[in-house]
């Protein structure tokens, strides 16, 4: 166990503070983990305060020296309250982080209330087991000197990457996405994307911990750990003010493009009844004036609708084409809509969360959706749960799309299209057709309307501007309630319409940037580094 020196202890006030948390025990320290947790979440959109990660990082520390003296080996009682730490703050950062998910289930609350609790309550728990995994590979590595962050950053951030790739993944308000929103830093997710950022942000934030342990004259000088923390932090600040002074934005010749906000609440959207009102909204809001040169759709090249923009199947609906062809006057028409084969009603046929190109009445391309969200767009198990009684949490059971790959829309670059959540992984936004060709665009096409006024829809975007830093690629996001933005490759907000807001955004489309490090090496850049810090967390081990 990491030890305070006397001087420090005697003082009271902060220094007081860690030898309380170490030495808590019982509920007592299952609420100061729990609390930390919930504190962590105020780094996250819409708050964006980064500084409130110190608090479960730097708890995190001083949790796993109170474990380092509770018992040894895999079955002791280190092992047992390291878990046990990890979960209660785990729980409390995604509970404080995720609680809006339950807006979801109250869209058809006569349906879908039941399930209130397991959105609220039980997912935060399920993911908790992460940091819970977390905690105690950290304290397999533990020592009682400053590099012992590392073990930390070693053991969050395996669990970090583990839990945005199991059972399809989850990498939903990673502890980095409190460095990507904190200004030039995100520009560090260009050279080791969201993963790499965990790392950093767990080095970063729990350094502060370490500090405490010697006495004043050498708090920070012969602190490697807090020396390497602060020089990371600097480098990532200098790394991104340069590369964002060094590149302005540059734009895409003859494209001019028009995303449509509709701000449509959820509980109309699904019903087929209001399609021709619907439609008519859609058309008319489109072809809205907003400036001299944008006086409706005669002067845009390229109008983007959001995800799932119709009650019913598009191209099963003549008499809505023909009213979208007369309106469009032969300009490309993008949307989300959902996409048939065969009868389409889940037994003959398919059904699929779809974007298709639109030129007139005629169907020039579409992509469907191929990373879909479990309990929510498909029933992981089916065979096994279904008889048992579980069934997926909101409306909706969406066939698999055949996966990732390119959307051509005439007159725009090659497209990455991103349905809604696919936006969140990261290294996977941009595939690499089979004729070697990246494409230079994202296109994010979603419908956060499930999620009301809440911060879900701010984490979402923030995500979805990650990726285009990661790529360097322009992004082109549109949402039924909103954010709606157009993004460059260096994650600059170059056009957006806020949330709860109907309008339209129109803009032009930036180039793509250079091809980052990250979009080069890939999976590569996470067990490098992971490697790294593995290697300074056993020296801190060896050492003792």
């Amino acid at each position: 166990m990491a030890q305070l020196s006397q001087s420090t202890a005697a003082r009271g006030g902060l220094t007081s503070l860690p030898e309380r948390i170490i030495l808590a025990d019982g509920w007592t320290r299952r609420l100061v983990a729990f609390t930390a947790g919930a504190v962590g979440a105020l780094a996250l959109p819409p708050f964006d305060f980064a500084p409130a990660m110190v608090a479960p990082l730097t708890t995190a520390v001083w949790l796993l020296d109170g474990a380092a003296g509770r018992g040894a080996g895999l079955r002791g009682g280190a092992f047992l309250s390291a878990a046990g730490a990890g979960w209660w703050l785990g729980f409390g950062y995604f509970l404080a982080g995720l609680w809006w998910l339950g807006a979801a289930m109250l869209v058809e609350a006569d349906q879908f209330a039941w399930a209130l609790p397991l959105a609220v309550l039980g997912l935060p728990a399920a993911l908790a087991l992460f940091p819970a995994l977390g905690f105690v590979l950290a304290r397999a590595l533990w020592s009682s000197g400053s590099l012992r962050i590392f073990a930390l950053a070693a053991g969050l951030g395996a669990a970090e990457w583990l839990r945005g790739h199991m059972l399809t993944g989850f990498p939903w308000n990673d502890f980095g996405m409190a460095l990507a929103q904190a200004g030039p830093l995100g520009q560090g997710a260009a050279l080791i994307g969201l993963h790499g950022l965990d790392l950093a942000a767990i080095l970063i934030f729990a350094a502060p911990a370490t500090i405490v342990d010697r006495g004043p004259g050498e708090r920070f000088l012969s602190n490697g750990a807090a020396r390497t923390a602060a020089a990371l932090l600097v480098a990532l600040t200098a790394y991104g003010t340069l590369r964002l002074a060094a590149h302005p934005t540059e734009y895409v010749d003859g494209v001019k493009l028009r995303l449509m906000q509709p701000n449509l609440p959820q509980d109309a959207k699904f019903r087929p009844d209001n399609g021709p009102q619907i439609l008519h909204d859609y058309l008319g809001l489109s072809d809205r004036a907003t400036a001299p040169d944008r006086t409706g759709i005669a002067d845009v090249t390229h109008l983007i609708w959001p995800e799932s923009a119709f009650p019913y199947i598009l191209s099963r609906e003549p008499q809505a084409l023909s009213a979208i062809a007369r309106a469009l006057q032969g300009k490309i028409l993008i949307t989300g809509a959902a996409r048939v084969e065969g009868d389409g009603d889940g037994r003959r046929g398919k059904i699929f969360n779809s974007i298709e190109v639109l030129q007139g009445a005629r169907l020039l391309a579409f992509y469907d959706k191929a990373h879909l969200v479990p309990f929510g767009e498909y029933l992981p198990l089916e065979g096994l749960l279904r008889p048992l009684g579980v069934s997926h949490l909101v409306p909706g059971i969406w066939d698999q799309g055949q996966g990732p790959r390119a959307l051509v829309a005439p007159g725009l670059p090659r497209i990455a299209p991103l349905i809604c959540y696919e936006a969140i992984f990261s290294g996977e936004a941009a595939p690499i057709d089979k004729d070697g060709k990246r494409p230079e665009l994202l296109l994010n096409l979603t419908n956060d309307g499930w999620f009301g006024r809440t911060p879900g829809p701010y984490q979402h975007f923030a995500q979805a501007r990650l990726r285009a830093i990661e790529e360097g690629l322009p992004l082109v996001r549109v949402a039924n309630t909103g954010i709606s933005a157009i993004i460059d490759g260096y994650g600059r907000v170059l056009e957006s319409l806020p949330l709860g807001e109907k309008g339209v955004v129109d803009g032009r489309l930036p180039t793509a940037a250079a091809e980052t490090f990250f979009a080069r090496l890939g999976g590569f850049v996470f067990p490098i580094l992971l490697a790294l810090i593995l290697a300074l967390a056993a020296r801190g081990w060896w050492r003792g």
